[in-house]
């Protein structure tokens, strides 16, 4: 059975996977680093600027499969520094509305391109 694929114009593959991929009515997306779709970098700033822009990135690959937020179930957030979890909760907690999807956050030593932080997610049609 061949992949349903979804591409987002406002997010970056910066290696050879999709943004998205469905499988029945579940929609896996691939993790988004604070990468602008624009200039093809790294956002500048600190944590708080750098989860905002991974969720324009999901969001923006949530569109492309017609899901909103509300569709999203379960969340990985990959920080290189644990003391940045705070400042990244901050940003998360305005990203969803309760009940909040399940969430997994995991220390990690380096991300690509040095990103602070990388997030991913399952959604759900």
């Amino acid at each position: 059975m061949p992949r349903k694929a979804f591409s987002a114009s406002g997010a970056v593959a910066v290696g050879p996977y999709s943004h998205a991929i469905e499988a029945g009515d579940l929609i896996f997306l691939s993790g988004q680093t604070p990468v602008d779709s624009k200039t093809r970098k790294l956002v500048e700033g600190d944590i708080a600027e750098q989860t905002k822009q991974c969720f324009k990135n999901l969001f923006n690959v949530l569109e492309a499969a017609g899901l909103t937020p509300d569709h999203v179930k379960k969340v990985n957030v990959f920080l290189t520094d644990m003391n940045n979890f705070s400042a990244m909760n901050e940003v998360y907690s305005k990203q969803f509305s309760e009940p909040y999807p399940a969430r997994t956050t995991i220390g990690v030593a380096s991300l690509p391109l040095g990103a602070q932080v990388e997030i991913e997610m399952i959604a759900r049609r």
